[in-house]
């Protein structure tokens, strides 16, 4: 009996999948470890180097100089070299550059490698997402997209945690806690980008583990997917780079990353506040709001996927995030377990919008377009990753209290929320099979 199309797709599909996004998660994880793991590390980090609140802030932001930078040259030479080996070198240069941090003393130290730390890294997410489109046919690329992104969430379950465990090494071979977390976790990172030049294909064509016939199947799939959008949304680099599509887009996911990053890098020190917790007590806390966010994330995924719908599955859980900081802002003091609550809310919402959010630039854009387009969104985007640490620091030293600056999270994530209503809608159709 042959085959019915639709049992082929969710085969093909299903066998792309179980292939990729366990490695593309695994690699993201340890991407997303290295990234905030100066959060963890500022609990001993800034007692022992006398950094103020605002200094950290900035540390932590000037990530992002450098990422935004350098986020499409990367992708730009992603598309020109391939992905397996530029997403090697990504990998290899964090992890490395992660580990240096053990060297830190000074200031302007720390943000000079947190800077570089950027340059090493920009390209790795939107390379991933604009690989994706290579592989997974359109309908299912919320799904995938979230899968991929509950390795986030999940870096925050275990890397709490972790980084606890790690910091307990205080004082062997004369290291401190959070030099030991940098060491750690950065090596790991480096040897895995190694792995990557075995274990991804830049093509579909190259794919060996798939048989000769499905090769063919999606090759004329996704072929057919990219003429559409090159049809219906004609543009170049350029074009991409100048649309009023994309640039809404990186407004929008600007406003969302200011309260994503500021709630990431500073959590566990909003946690210790509450008095009573040990550093390592506080580390393990932060894995709940991760938790949440690990489940909001997939369930959301799945759910924009099964009704083909985005712009309200950005909108409704940025909406319910932005209610979550508030009332965390509100029982901070008083009531410390029901501010950890409303924190799970805040996650889950922040969270729960990327998925539906990461599958509408491949709704217009392909090609370079795509590649230049997704990674301007990101870069845009991630400029509030520099915008969040610092508002939350310096409105920490001013009133020495995290109230003011979960609340100013809050706003920002509102109007993440209404801009994302203002995105074009999607064009309702099937994707051809």
């Amino acid at each position: 009996m042959a085959e019915s199309p639709i049992a082929r797709e969710k085969r093909v599909v299903s066998t792309v999948m179980w292939r990729l996004i366990p490695f593309l998660f695994l690699c993201y994880m340890m991407n997303y470890i290295d990234r905030v793991n100066v959060g963890y590390a500022a609990l001993e980090m800034r007692v022992d180097l006398g950094f103020s609140a605002t200094v950290f802030g900035l540390g932590a932001g000037m990530f992002f100089v450098g990422y935004v930078f350098f986020e499409v040259p990367s992708n730009l030479i992603l598309e020109a070299v391939g992905a397996r080996w530029w997403i090697a070198r990504i990998m290899v240069s964090w992890g490395l550059l992660t580990a240096c941090m053990v060297f830190v003393h000074t200031a302007t130290g720390f943000y000079v490698l947190r800077c570089l730390l950027g340059f090493a890294e920009a390209g790795f997410f939107p390379g991933i997402i604009y690989y994706l489109t290579f592989w997974i046919p359109a309908r299912d690329r919320a799904r995938a997209s979230a899968w991929f992104l509950t390795s986030t969430s999940l870096s925050g379950v275990i890397g709490g945690p972790l980084a606890g465990w790690i910091m307990g090494l205080k004082g062997t071979l004369g290291l401190a806690g959070w030099q030991w977390l940098f060491l750690l976790e950065g090596l790991p990172a480096a040897l895995l980008g190694l792995v990557v030049l075995r274990r991804l294909d830049d093509r579909v064509e190259d794919a060996a583990w798939l048989p000769g016939a499905d090769r063919t199947w999606l090759r004329a799939r996704i072929a057919r997917e990219h003429a559409t959008v090159r049809g219906e949304h004609a543009a170049g680099l350029l074009a991409a780079l100048t649309s009023g599509r994309v640039w809404h887009l990186c407004l929008t996911y600007f406003a969302l990353i200011i309260s994503y990053y500021g709630v990431v890098f500073w959590l566990p020190q909003i946690l210790k506040s509450f008095g009573g917790l040990t550093n390592a007590q506080a580390s393990v806390l932060t894995a709940l709001p991760y938790l949440a966010a690990t489940v909001s994330i997939v369930a959301i995924g799945h759910h924009s996927d099964a009704v083909g719908e985005r712009r309200w599955h950005v909108a409704v859980p940025a909406a319910a995030g932005a209610c979550g900081l508030l009332a965390a802002g509100v029982f901070q003091q008083a009531h410390p377990w029901l501010a950890l609550a409303a924190l799970c809310v805040a996650a889950g919402g922040i969270w729960g919008t990327l998925g539906p959010f990461w599958s509408l630039p491949g709704t217009f854009l392909t090609g370079t377009a795509a590649a230049g387009g997704i990674a301007l969104i990101n870069s845009v985007g991630n400029a509030g990753g520099f915008v969040g640490p610092v508002i939350v620091g310096k409105i920490c030293d001013r009133t020495g209290s995290y109230q003011a600056g979960l609340w100013t999270l809050a706003v920002t994530l509102l109007a993440g929320s209404a801009l994302s209503l203002g995105v074009r809608k999607e064009a309702r159709r099937a994707s051809p099979r």
